[in-house]
């Protein structure tokens, strides 16, 4: 990809990301003030189909941009992170869940921010990141339609068993990715080191 495809703002992908983004404080307006779980739901699911259509597309049309690697992210995070407080919020999700993974996503900035501040780089996603966020991404609306009988009762089953399986390796990961950040800041400042004693 070149500097200046990197450098490009008005694509399709990113105007797709940006929609995205406007569906976080419509979900919260549906699910915690209207109590509409199922139209909330939907919100979420139109989410995810956004977010897979404009890492597609972005391929397909030669439109990756730097924006955009930076935005999704950030966008399927802040998803992640509304669905929970959402949850916990009217009593679906346990408080010490959202703890957990906003403890995980907030040590990983930091870490982040100091591996880019080191190394002048930003950090590649691995599959198995993907795959995490993106199980959490779909595990946690299933909560939204959980209930005590009938196909609820069964949304609840699968919300649960997914939930489990996502912020499990969801943990996995941030250990990983926490693991070759640290690894990479302290091999650069040992190279820093070493250089300015040679010279």
């Amino acid at each position: 990809m070149s500097k200046s495809g990197e450098s490009r703002i008005l694509t399709i992908p990113n105007a797709l990301t940006i929609l995205r983004a406007f569906g976080i404080p419509l979900f919260l307006y549906t699910y915690l003030h209207l109590h509409r779980p199922v139209l909330s739901f939907f919100i979420l699911g139109l989410g995810a189909v956004t977010d897979y259509l404009d890492g597609k597309l972005a391929r397909l049309l030669h439109q990756e941009s730097k924006l955009g690697a930076a935005l999704d992210p950030a966008i399927d995070r802040l998803y992640i992170l509304a669905t929970i407080i959402a949850l916990a919020v009217e009593s679906v999700l346990p408080w010490w869940i959202v703890i957990t993974l906003i403890s995980r996503d907030a040590i990983l900035g930091l870490i982040l921010a100091l591996f880019r501040r080191v190394t002048g780089k930003l950090f590649v996603v691995s599959y198995l990141g993907k795959a995490a966020t993106f199980n959490l991404l779909y595990a946690f609306p299933m909560l939204l339609l959980s209930g005590e009988s009938g196909f609820s009762r069964i949304w609840g089953i699968f919300g649960w068993a997914f939930v489990i399986w996502g912020i499990g390796l969801y943990l996995l990961t941030g250990v990983q990715y926490a693991g070759l950040g640290l690894g990479s800041i302290i091999w650069k400042r040992g190279e820093t080191s070493f250089s300015r004693i040679s010279s």
